[in-house]
This record gives structure tokens, C-alpha cells and sequence, in this order.
């Protein structure tokens, strides 16, 4: 998913979700020492430091050298919040160092997510709270949907599939947590997003980005960078009809390391 715009698609879905109501209702709390696995441009761990307040910590890590260099930058203010580069599945950090450790849109991209669940539970004290929020069927929820789009959609789907890119991988954590050992798991559904009509600007802009991110595959599924760019447009379209309803699921997972 990497293209120019990443950084601004991510700051900006950040923003857009109301994240605050999700980590509270997931046992976030004033004093917490905090992880945030796959932390991208920082927005979240922002947040988490505010909630936790001066007498907890964040630490944010991400692979991506320049999300860390921009989450650093914005926060250079905060001495309860650090960040460093890292992979969610080996982050290098003592076990049991934190209460509360949270992944969100990171396990849709790992084919070894089960790696990066043992990691999470390793950095979380016992009777801490692990928590992953992530994608189930973004893309699909829409109607009208032309059988042609969809058509192309789950063509996508299952060229991104083979690679090891996971559109469905909400629904998957909530064993993945319970074969892990973790107890007391509960699961929320929480809005992706919802447009009854034509789709907002920040909605069409996060679509365009994810688009010419994934154009080199796109080419290979349709056969042409022209076929994928009408297909495209064509998607765009429907997101931009004021007939058309559009939404998409966020299932966040929670659970407690014995």
C-alpha cells in the first residue's frame, strides 16, 4: 500500500474514526503503559498519550523508517510517548512490559499474523489487555453494487490474497485470540466508515490513494494499466452516488494474557 499519499491517507483515517470511544471501551486507562504495534504517522499514540496522561507511557513502532521519523516529529513535545522502527512480529522489547498492547490495520498485511499475536501477548503483563482492530470485507458493503464491479473487486481480492494481503482478517482474530490462550475475548464492530449518498472528499481521497498504490497489481489482474484505471473509475463513481449506500466494518478484538 505504499505510494505518496500513504502518510496523509493514514493521518487522515486516523482522525476520522472515533478511536478515543474504542480504546477506552477496550480497558484503556490513565496510568497505562501502552504499545502501539504498526503505530504509521502517529495520530493514535497521540491519542493514547493523552488518555493514559503523564503518569503512563506509549511506545509506537512501526516498520516504515519514515512514519516513525514523521510520529517522532509531531510529538517531540511529549516525553511519555516514544517511538521507534521495528517489525510488530520481533520488536525486540522486554516481555511483560506492558498493560495494555494494540495493533490496528497491521494483521490484514501479515501472512504470519499468528507471529505478531505472540508478540503482543509476550510485551503484555499478565492480566494486561491485548487488543488488534482490523478490515473484515472492506470494499464489498455497497448497493447498488454492478455485478461487473464486483466481479473485478473480488478479482482483486484474490490477486492481494496471493500475496498475502488478508481483506478478511477481522473475522479471523477472535479464534486466533482464543487458540492463543487469551481469556475473557470480546469482539466490537465498529464503523469503517458509512456514506448514505455521495461519499465525503476524505472518503473518495483514501479510495484514490489505495488505488495507485496497488496499480502495478491492478495492471496484472485486468490485463492493462488502462482496463484497471476504468475499473477504478468506475468504483469512484459509485462511491460519488448520492442513490448509493457505502460502508465498511472495523472488528476489534480484545482479550486478557492470564
Amino acid at each position: 500500500m505504499e505510494s505518496e499519499g500513504e502518510s496523509r491517507r493514514l493521518w487522515e483515517q486516523e482522525q476520522s474514526q472515533d478511536t478515543r470511544a474504542v480504546l477506552r471501551r477496550t480497558g484503556l486507562k490513565p496510568g497505562d503503559r501502552v504499545l502501539d504495534a504498526g503505530c504509521g504517522p502517529g495520530g493514535i499514540a497521540e491519542l493514547m498519550a493523552e488518555l493514559v496522561g503523564e503518569g503512563g507511557h506509549v511506545t509506537g513502532v512501526d516498520l516504515h523508517e519514515g512514519r516513525v521519523a514523521e510520529a517522532k516529529a509531531r510529538n517531540a513535545h511529549r516525553p511519555h510517548l516514544t517511538f521507534f522502527q521495528g517489525d510488530v512480529r520481533t520488536t525486540g522489547l522486554p516481555p511483560d512490559a506492558f498493560d495494555y498492547a494494540w495493533s490496528q490495520y497491521v494483521f490484514e498485511y501479515l501472512p504470519d499474523r499468528h507471529a505478531a499475536l505472540a508478540e503482543l501477548i509476550r510485551v503484555t503483563r499478565p492480566g494486561g489487555r491485548v487488543v488488534v482492530s482490523d478490515i473484515d470485507g472492506l470494499g464489498f458493503q455497497n448497493w447498488p453494487f454492478p455485478e461487473r464491479l464486483h466481479a473485478g473487486m473480488q478479482r482483486m481480492v484474490e490477486a492481494l490474497a496471493s500475496r498475502g494481503f488478508d481483506l478478511h482478517v477481522g473475522r479471523k482474530v477472535f479464534s486466533d485470540f482464543r487458540r492463543a490462550g487469551l481469556a475473557n475475548v470480546r469482539v466490537h464492530l465498529v464503523p469503517f466508515y458509512l456514506a448514505a449518498g455521495a461519499a465525503e472528499d476524505r472518503l473518495v481521497r483514501d479510495w484514490k490513494t489505495r488505488f495507485e498504490a496497488l496499480a502495478p497489481v491492478g495492471a496484472a489482474v485486468f490485463g492493462s494499466q488502462e482496463a484497471y484505471q476504468s475499473h477504478c473509475d468506475d468504483f469512484l463513481a459509485m462511491l460519488a452516488d448520492p442513490e448509493g449506500l457505502k460502508y465498511a466494518v472495523t472488528l476489534v478484538t480484545e482479550g486478557t494474557k492470564p
